[in-house]
C-alpha cells in the first residue's frame, strides 16, 4: 500500500520536477527520495514520471496521482486537525477571516466572544476581499469569515447578520463638496465615483451604486477600480472624484467625509460558517451569533 508519506515524497517531486530540489525540501538523500518514488511506481503497475538530465516530467499517470495527491493530504491534515480541537479544545486554532476595511473591532469582539469561552484558543487573522474571502472559507481555509452583505454563498455555509455600518463620500479635503455639512444626492451629479473592482465584490457594488442611483445620484463611475486602501490613498490627489467610506476615513490624512442625507446608505456585516465543522472554536463563536448577538463598538 502507498503510505500518506511517500504520496508527499511524489508531490514534492511532481511540484519541484527536479529530485535534487525535492529532497533538499523533505530534508532527505536525492536517492532515497527516487527509491520511495519507484515503491509508488512499483505498486501503481506503471512509470509516473519520466526522468531526464535537466529534470522530470509528468506522466498522464502522473498527473493523475497528483491531483488525488493533494486531495487524500489536505483531507488528511484537516481530519488531524479537527480531532486535535475535539481532543483538546484548549489549544483549539481559529482561523478568522475579515473582508478588506471592515471596522477593526469587529474582528476584535469575535475574539472577546472565543476568548470568554476558549481562553487557551488561539485566533489567526486573514484579510482580503470578498470573494477571496468566500474562497478561502468554502476550501476550509477559514473557519468563519466576516462579509458585507449582499453576497452569494454557496449553500453548504450559514451566516448571520452582526453589525450594520453607516457609509457616506469620502474625498478630498480640496473637493467644493467637502465645504458641505451634508451631501444630497443632486450634489453627486456627475461626480466621479472611485469603487473597487466588481469583481471582488459584485453583489455589493452593484447594489451600492443602485442604492445612489435609486436616490436620484446620478453618480459617474471612474474607470479607475481599486480597493478601500488605494482609494484612501488616491483621493487626496484627485480633488474631483469621490469615493464611498464610513465616518472612520474622515480620520485620514487629506481626507473629508460627509454624511448622505436624507437617506444615508447603510451596510451590513455578516459572519459566514459552515455549519458541518467540528472546530470546537468555531462552535463556540457561531453559537453566540447565531443567536441573533450583535456587535458593537
Amino acid at each position: 500500500m502507498v503510505e500518506l508519506r511517500q504520496l508527499r515524497y511524489f508531490v514534492a517531486v511532481a511540484e519541484e520536477l527536479h529530485f535534487r530540489r525535492a529532497a533538499e525540501r523533505l530534508f532527505i538523500s536525492a536517492p532515497t527520495l527516487s527509491q520511495q518514488i519507484r515503491a509508488i511506481e512499483r505498486e501503481i503497475g506503471g512509470p509516473l514520471l519520466i526522468r531526464g538530465s535537466q529534470g522530470v516530467e509528468l506522466t498522464a499517470a502522473g498527473e493523475v496521482l497528483l491531483k488525488n495527491s493533494r486531495t487524500v493530504l489536505e483531507a488528511a491534515e484537516i481530519a488531524l486537525r479537527e480531532t486535535r480541537m475535539v481532543a483538546n479544545p484548549e489549544c483549539a486554532v481559529f482561523r478568522l477571516g475579515v473582508v478588506n476595511g471592515a471596522p477593526s473591532w469587529l474582528p476584535a469582539r469575535i475574539e472577546s466572544l472565543l476568548k470568554a469561552r476558549q481562553p487557551g484558543a488561539r485566533v489567526v487573522l486573514t484579510g482580503g476581499p470578498t470573494a477571496d474571502q468566500v474562497r478561502l472559507l468554502d476550501r476550509e481555509d477559514v473557519d468563519l469569515a466576516v462579509l458585507r452583505m449582499p453576497v452569494r454563498l454557496p449553500e453548504h455555509l450559514t451566516s448571520t447578520a452582526i453589525a450594520v455600518e453607516e457609509l457616506g463620500i469620502v474625498m478630498s479635503r480640496e473637493h467644493p463638496l467637502a465645504l458641505r455639512s451634508t451631501i444630497e444626492p443632486v450634489h453627486l451629479r456627475g461626480q466621479e465615483l472611485i469603487m473597487f473592482a466588481r469583481d471582488s465584490a459584485p453583489e455589493l457594488h452593484d447594489s451600492l451604486l443602485a442604492q445612489l442611483r435609486e436616490q436620484g445620484a446620478a453618480v459617474a463611475l471612474s474607470e479607475s477600480a481599486m480597493s478601500h486602501a488605494q482609494m484612501l490613498s488616491l483621493l487626496p490627489l484627485r480633488p474631483a472624484a469621490i469615493g464611498l467610506g464610513s465616518a472612520r476615513t474622515a480620520t485620514a490624512p487629506g481626507l473629508a467625509w460627509r454624511p448622505l442625507h436624507p437617506h444615508p446608505l447603510v451596510i451590513s456585516y455578516v459572519a459566514a460558517w459552515r455549519p458541518a465543522a467540528r472546530n470546537s472554536a468555531l462552535r463556540a463563536v457561531a453559537e453566540v451569533l447565531a443567536s441573533g448577538s450583535r456587535l458593537s463598538p
